[in-house]
């Protein structure tokens, strides 16, 4: 089976075992292909070679551009922590619950299949901004497990009904329909 090879110096995997050093001290390009049975098994790579590769790699990554920005634009942004106040507060607009939420709703006794959404927690953060409560952080977080638990059990479990929505009209006339 063919095979191209990417580089003009090849070597054997016997000489290469002997000393490889010596392999890639013949290269011109600092990448010798050892062969195997007569076919490629490996390309070695001197650490000079493989720091233009990585450099070329990182190059092509980047989008071509004549404008210099800061390396820091090119990495993604640290995902921001969320660390609620100490002590007792009132609610505000930024309010999260913790990441372990539904498994600390479970120990509280109120399973939430699902995770909270961000309507539910939109409806609950207005709803308590309004009133001016202040609570620990633990109690926001058990108020609004109940709230969502009462939310979703008002309609049986299902998604509440969608009132701007046009019902559809069958063509069905029933069994025993005379008319």
């Amino acid at each position: 089976m063919p095979a191209k090879i990417l580089t003009p110096d090849v070597t054997g995997i016997d000489a290469f075992c002997r000393d490889p050093a010596a392999a890639l001290a013949a290269s011109e390009q600092g990448a010798v292909a050892v062969f195997s049975n007569n076919t490629p098994a490996f390309y070695a790579l001197t650490p000079a070679r493989l720091a233009q590769l990585l450099a070329l790699e990182a190059k092509l990554t980047r989008p071509p551009t004549d404008v210099a920005l800061e390396a820091a634009l090119y990495e993604d942004a640290p995902a921001p922590v969320h660390t609620p106040p100490l002590g007792k507060f009132a609610m505000y607009p930024d309010w999260r619950a913790d990441d372990d939420f539904q498994r600390m709703a479970a120990l509280w006794g109120i399973i939430l299949r699902e995770p909270v959404t961000p309507e539910e927690l939109a409806a609950f953060i207005t709803y308590w901004q309004a009133e001016g409560k202040v609570f620990h952080h633990v109690q926001w977080q058990q108020k609004l497990a109940r709230s969502v638990q009462m939310g979703r059990a008002a309609n049986g479990g299902l998604p509440r009904r969608d009132v701007n929505t046009l019902s559809q009209p069958d063509n069905c006339i029933p069994d025993g329909f005379r008319g």
